[in-house]
């Protein structure tokens, strides 16, 4: 049975998304502070979330940068209560040193947008570290994302940049069972191009490492319901989600924990 991060991949695992941020795309502002943040990744537990992903410096495009230290106020008081109580917590973040603190704290997955491409303290960080690592496909900044959306091959270009960032992780001393990818979508990928590579997930799929998925809401998904609002996206993100299962998807990314969980459920029962 495969495992990634001490959890077994036999059947598909949700990460809640925990915001503590005021400017994320969809989430911005709900939980400010510690006290209704902790709560909320509590109740994401209770609800089935496998894990539970907190970041502190939203990365939606046009997304200003975060100080280290302003991102570790945010989310070290959150990632400390919810591992003190048993939560497999993934850090949100971008930057080494609160990549280090994090997992002080107790976090024991770290996700990182730029996949060790923004701090090059990152790598030897995560090295001498024993946690799971999720490295996502972007291309520039969140600033800047926008104008290296050109592909001949989306799927084909965002596995191989892919394979290139998990080797440089393993150079830096990051075993392969710890890693896990993320293709990212609506990260430097328009509409039309997360929808293709959403399409042909198999080939990201085929690298042979646990694939993270983070639909949620997403931009893709309004136009694809006709949704303008990114918290009426859910039922959207569902389908996505569910067809991203159908493609090799091991782990969904998402906001809605309850429903995701009573759906995976039966898609669970479906399947077996």
């Amino acid at each position: 049975m495969p495992q990634w991060a001490g959890l077994a991949l036999d059947r598909p695992r949700i990460m809640g998304i925990l915001n503590v941020t005021p400017d994320s795309f969809s989430d911005g502002g709900r939980y400010p502070d510690a006290a209704s943040a902790i709560a909320a990744g509590l109740a994401m537990r209770v609800a089935g979330a496998d894990i539970v992903d907190v970041g502190g410096e939203s990365t939606r495009p046009g997304a200003t940068p975060v100080a280290p230290e302003e991102e570790q106020a945010r989310v070290l008081p959150v990632i400390r209560a919810l591992a003190r109580e048993g939560v497999l917590v993934s850090a949100d973040t971008r930057n080494a040193a609160t990549m280090r603190a994090a997992l002080d704290a107790g976090a024991r997955i770290v996700n990182d947008v730029s996949a060790l491409a923004h701090d090059p303290l990152s790598a030897d960080v995560l090295a001498a570290s024993t946690c799971g690592v999720v490295l996502m496909h972007m291309r520039g900044t969140p600033a800047t994302m926008h104008r290296f959306a050109e592909y001949h091959d989306v799927a084909g270009e965002v596995a191989a940049e892919l394979t290139a960032r998990v080797a440089f992780a393993e150079r830096a001393g990051i075993a392969r069972a710890r890693i896990a990818v993320d293709p990212g979508f609506g990260f430097a990928k328009q509409p039309a191009q997360s929808v293709e590579l959403l399409r042909r997930l198999g080939v990201v799929a085929a690298l042979g490492l646990p694939l993270v998925v983070g639909l949620s809401r997403k931009g893709f998904i309004g136009r694809l319901a006709d949704e303008p609002k990114a918290a009426a996206r859910d039922a959207g993100s569902l389908a996505a989600g569910l067809f991203a299962l159908s493609r090799g998807a091991s782990i969904l990314r998402v906001h809605d924990v309850p429903a995701t969980r009573r759906a995976l459920n039966v898609w669970h029962i479906l399947n077996s």
